[in-house]
């Protein structure tokens, strides 16, 4: 297992991450079992775990909290905040009021008395960032996390808030966590090299693209639209929707470039993502101990200049082939009363 820096932090973290979004209900309810993979991957050298509030309702928190007893020291524990958790106002979002709750909640999940790296989920366009990143400073202050950053933030986002903790003497965001794969390479464009500008450290989420580069899904196979990951997005794998030729031809091309090299699609898809140089982690994330060793096989790969300027032939650098699952849509694209003036406005030139 290889190490890096988290950003300019200091803490040195695993290049791969154990992701425990498909620890609990969502993914797989045994809790034993989950408890021994988190204990797997200890075991094979990663010492960072990633989790969130919101998985399974706070119930993979609850699973990693009692699966790191007696480990708890070893490990850089992550979590994040922002959806919400249960029915009403005011139990999500990025506001003080939220984030000073929820970050007690966390840890009594969690069973631990500090969060080495507390995530901002997504943005939130009702509350001001410095709101945002005062709570987050006095938190560092008051020992209850050792560090904060953001999860799919656009770029311009990252540097507001840099630009606000600057003005007004606040902590700043350490780390942001980007969807980035063969298949969603986007990230390159700007977010990437926002965080390098900034010294940020960068855990990259859904290596797999949700599956897509498992090698499960292959040109010409037939798909079950009605299990598994396709069952609940099977407009992203149904064959005959021509959006999805481009990413079962790219799937194709990348599975004989793994075979030319002698690894599966799913060791060349982690291995591609850590090896940008602002990665600093990628996230595995999981369901059972047989993904995690076969994720865990690829660990010491380490991809060559020629492998990667193929990589670069079949999806070009900064190409989005595939929209990863949960990232977030900006509020002007995703509200059309955010794109129209009212009626009378109009009317009035």
């Amino acid at each position: 297992m290889r190490y890096r820096y988290l950003g300019n932090t200091g803490i040195e973290v695993s290049a791969h991450c154990l992701g425990a979004m498909m620890f609990g209900a969502v993914g797989n309810p045994d809790h034993d079992d989950c408890a021994r993979i988190v204990h797997a991957a200890l075991d094979a050298g990663i010492n960072f775990v990633d989790t969130a509030d919101m998985y399974s309702a706070g119930e993979s928190e609850e699973i990693v909290g009692r699966a790191l007893r007696g480990r708890r020291d070893d490990v850089v524990l992550a979590t994040k905040v922002h959806f919400p958790m249960g029915e009403g106002p005011n139990r999500g979002g990025n506001s003080r009021r939220w984030i000073v709750r929820a970050v007690e909640d966390s840890l009594r999940r969690l069973d631990t008395d500090r969060i080495d790296l507390y995530q901002v989920h997504r943005p939130d366009r009702h509350t001001d960032v410095e709101e945002t990143l005062g709570a987050l400073t006095d938190l560092v202050r008051a020992g209850k996390i050792r560090a904060f950053g953001c999860s799919t933030f656009p770029a311009s986002e990252i540097v507001e808030a840099h630009h606000v903790a600057e003005r007004r003497g606040l902590y700043r965001f350490r780390t942001e966590q980007p969807p980035y794969s063969l298949l969603a390479r986007g990230a390159e464009t700007e977010v990437l090299p926002v965080c390098e500008r900034y010294g940020m450290g960068v855990l990259t989420w859904s290596p797999l693209a949700s599956g897509f580069l498992s090698g499960r899904y292959r040109r010409g196979a037939e798909v079950d639209l009605t299990s598994g990951r396709p069952r609940l997005t099977p407009h992203r794998f149904d064959p005959s929707l021509p959006g999805n030729a481009a990413k079962y031809d790219a799937v194709e091309e990348l599975a004989a470039l793994a075979e030319e090299i002698g690894c599966t699609l799913p060791e060349l898809a982690v291995a591609f993502a850590a090896a940008h140089p602002a990665v600093t982690s990628v996230i595995i994330g999981p369901r059972t101990m047989e993904q995690l060793t076969s994720l865990l096989a690829g660990a010491s790969l380490v991809l060559d200049d020629d492998v990667l300027d193929r990589v670069d032939e079949i999806v070009p650098p900064g190409t989005d082939l595939y929209r990863a699952d949960g990232a977030w849509t900006p509020p002007a694209l995703a509200d059309p009363a955010l794109r129209r003036r009212p009626p009378a406005e109009r009317a009035a030139g």
